[in-house]
């Protein structure tokens, strides 16, 4: 198996502050739907929390972005975790004094989502400085298996801590697990100070991302595969617990154990990374992943049992990771180093930027049609979108062609 990333001890603490601190942010994740589905009873409620806590990265992203290529990168961080471990503790008091209400977690939602808007670019390319170019791919596949087994963790924790002691237990959990993360920074040795081409004016900056992005196919269809699933599949924090309460009739355990199963999936994916993958995957990799995902949330609609349910998602999770890592490698390894934070902040906003508005439509479809349709849905609506932008790109491609 392959492990180069780590011979770097900036890494490996990077890997572990992460490890740490992704068990209890997923444990919040966990926390924070179940707390809403306890206050509302409302699918559409929980799709407008996932919805705000991802919108600001849909309009900061790139701004964070241009951000991570103007400023010191562990800089940026350490003020993006300390803002995210400030809103787990703020939680975590207004659900253990029992005066929580439905707008203090849309509110803090928001605020979260804030701190990732800047958070996701500066860590993402924080990662090259890390590591170097030529053990990108093995870095990206590892920090993966670390986010990863944190999924699996941190939901099957917190199911046991929210039905022993409560979601408040989850949430401070979390804001204490920061600190793991914040110690690492402090730590390291390593800045991920910015290239002196890259320090140019925010607005400029952001013109010459999307310009590169657009002019170079590779980029463009990463980000375009990006834009698609996470709009139509790639919500499962809100599609996981509504399968799990109003499908399965499972209680925050159950839940629990099926958010692991998506983890379990994942950390398999992402060692078959380090074991086989040295380099870029090929577009067509990524496009085979992209629909084996929307066919899985299909199969997803039709489950009836808690152990098959698992199984799909399982498979999911493993198809998300080589998807998701497969389109991160891809975009660092193909940007040079003075845009990098800037074109990572375009992948922030094509994967998380668009699951507000994913979030909105199956909590409305769900509501109003019911869980497995919004299963359904999504899974068809991905395989259709993806193949109008295939079939765009193709046709762009042949056009010049045909014109000469």
């Amino acid at each position: 198996m392959n492990f180069s990333a780590l011979r770097h001890r900036d890494f490996r603490l990077f890997l572990g502050g992460q490890l740490v601190s992704m068990i209890g942010t997923w444990m919040q994740s966990v926390g924070q739907a179940w707390l809403v589905l306890e206050l509302t009873r409302s699918p559409l409620s929980l799709g407008l929390v996932s919805a705000l806590q991802f919108l600001p990265v849909l309009f900061l992203s790139p701004v964070g972005g241009a951000l991570s290529d103007r400023f010191a990168k562990r800089r940026v961080l350490l003020v993006t975790q300390s803002v995210m471990m400030l809103q787990a503790f703020v939680l975590a008091v207004l659900v253990g004094s029992g005066h929580v209400r439905y707008w203090h977690v849309a509110v803090l939602a928001t605020i979260y989502g804030l701190g990732r808007a800047v958070d996701i670019p500066a860590r993402q390319s924080f990662v090259t400085d890390l590591v170097g170019r030529p053990d990108l791919p093995n870095a990206v596949a590892l920090n993966s298996i670390v986010f990863n087994t944190a999924r699996i963790v941190g939901p099957a924790v917190a199911g046991l801590l929210i039905a022993r002691f409560g979601v408040a237990m989850a949430f401070l959990l979390n804001g204490i697990s920061f600190l793991a993360v914040l110690g690492a920074l402090l730590a390291m040795r390593t800045d991920g100070r910015p290239d002196p081409a890259g320090r140019v004016g925010l607005r400029a900056g952001l013109i010459g991302a999307l310009t590169y992005a657009a002019a170079t196919p590779t980029v463009a269809t990463t980000l375009g595969l990006l834009v698609v699933m996470s709009l139509f599949v790639l919500n499962f924090n809100v599609f996981v617990p509504l399968v799990a309460s109003q499908v399965l009739h499972e209680g925050a355990h159950g839940f629990g154990l099926l958010m692991s199963s998506l983890g379990v999936g994942a950390v398999a994916g992402a060692l078959g990374l380090t074991l086989f993958r040295r380099d870029r995957p090929s577009l067509a990799t990524l496009t085979w992943t992209a629909a084996i995902l929307c066919a899985g949330m299909l199969g997803l609609a039709m489950v009836g049992h808690f152990a098959t349910a698992a199984v799909v998602l399982a498979v999911l999770g493993c198809c998300q990771i080589l998807f998701t890592t497969g389109c991160n490698t891809t975009l660092q390894l193909s940007t040079p180093d003075a845009l990098r934070g800037r074109v990572m902040g375009l992948y922030a906003l094509a994967f998380a930027g668009m699951s507000p508005f994913g979030a909105l439509l199956i909590g409305f479809v769900a509501e109003h049609l019911g869980v497995r349709v919004a299963c359904a849905l999504s899974g068809a609506c991905g395989l259709v979108a993806m193949a109008a932008l295939l079939l765009s790109n193709r046709l762009v491609a042949e056009s010049p062609i045909k014109a000469s």
